[in-house]
């Protein structure tokens, strides 16, 4: 297909593009670059662009003949979010409104969006399914939600077919390491873990240690980068053999507390570091894990790296390329 990905230079958009391109698509990434890199964008055109700027998009579209749309462009740290609500809501929600339009104005016949599983935020459940019904309890998670809305309420009324990918806790490098996550002062706990065994920080915190969990820290789901990538080109080969429009999660189904997590960075890297315990955040629960029975069922879909060892390894081995080139390479079109 002819795809556009917005946010396509991003960590998550950047493996689905690698992804795209090796499967044959013929793709065209628009990206602002305020967390993306140039030199990420493996495959096909990128244009430097914003979703604000309508004017640009809608020369983007007339300029070629999109069939799909894949929507990844979006802030995505909680609490910034909370601190700065309006952030979120114009470039997460107006945003997607924006590109929504200019969808309908061409009629492109799908859509894949990037959604997460903070739209359901406290259950308690500890394994969510795509049914339950949505409670965000901070602003990101709320942007995304009526991003969701939108998308569901234009495809009732014209042709248009999507899928929402609701992430769990995505980690991990492309396994050959060609690209990874380099977004300046993320928040991942792989990531952050993966900093602190390069030397990049000086240590980390974990934040609670008294939940109701196996060692009173919270438990996640992580999910593997790569996995999460083919399930977005999966998502496009079923619209385009006439699947229906649905909502997905993305994740294992089984999870890892934050210090076993911690245990396994400091193992695969050989390196000790330095890890806080201090108060918990509000609105942590105290384990969250996907139900993964849809998304199996409808894109046929299997994980190839479900193995917290070969996620974390991925990690470390992207870190140390990252680490030793990211002064070179920062926000230029120079390749790591």
């Amino acid at each position: 297909m002819k795809v556009l990905v917005t946010g396509g230079a991003g960590y998550i958009g950047s493996h689905v593009v690698k992804q795209l391109g090796e499967a044959g698509h013929d793709i065209v990434v628009y990206d602002n670059l305020s967390t993306g890199y140039a030199w990420a964008v493996s495959y096909g055109e990128l244009i430097i662009g914003d979703l604000a700027d309508t004017e640009k998009l809608e020369g983007v579209f007339k300029a070629h003949d999109f069939e799909a749309v894949l929507h990844f462009a979006a802030h995505i740290v909680v609490p910034e979010s909370v601190e700065n609500p309006l952030k979120y809501f114009r470039n997460n929600t107006r945003n997607t409104l924006n590109l929504l339009g200019v969808i309908e104005q061409f009629k492109t016949p799908y859509l894949v969006f990037s959604s997460t599983a903070a739209v359901y935020g406290m259950p308690d459940e500890k394994i969510l399914t795509e049914d339950m019904p949505l409670a965000p309890i901070n602003p990101y998670g709320a942007s995304k939600m009526m991003s969701e809305q939108m998308i569901r309420d234009l495809s009732f009324a014209t042709n248009l077919k999507h899928v929402i990918l609701r992430y769990f806790n995505v980690a991990g490098a492309d396994i050959q390491s060609r690209i990874g996550q380099a977004t300046p002062e993320a928040t991942h706990l792989i990531k952050v873990a993966c900093e602190c065994a390069s030397g990049a920080r000086a240590g980390m915190k974990v934040f609670g240690t008294d939940y109701e969990t196996r060692d009173g820290t919270c438990i996640r789901d992580y999910i593997h980068v790569d996995d999460l990538a083919k399930a977005h080109v999966m998502a496009l080969a079923y619209m385009a053999q006439g699947g229906a429009s649905d909502t997905l999660n993305c994740g294992y189904g089984s999870g890892f507390t934050v210090k076993e997590v911690i245990d396994v960075v400091k193992e695969k890297s050989g390196t000790d570091f330095a890890v806080e315990e201090v108060v918990r955040r509000a609105g942590d629960p105290d384990a969250l894990m996907a139900d993964n029975t849809r998304i199996k069922k409808v894109l046929a879909w299997q994980p190839d790296y479900e193995d917290l060892g070969v996620i974390v390894q991925s990690a470390l081995d992207w870190e140390r390329i990252w680490q030793a080139k990211k002064d070179a390479v920062a926000h230029s079109s120079t390749d790591p």
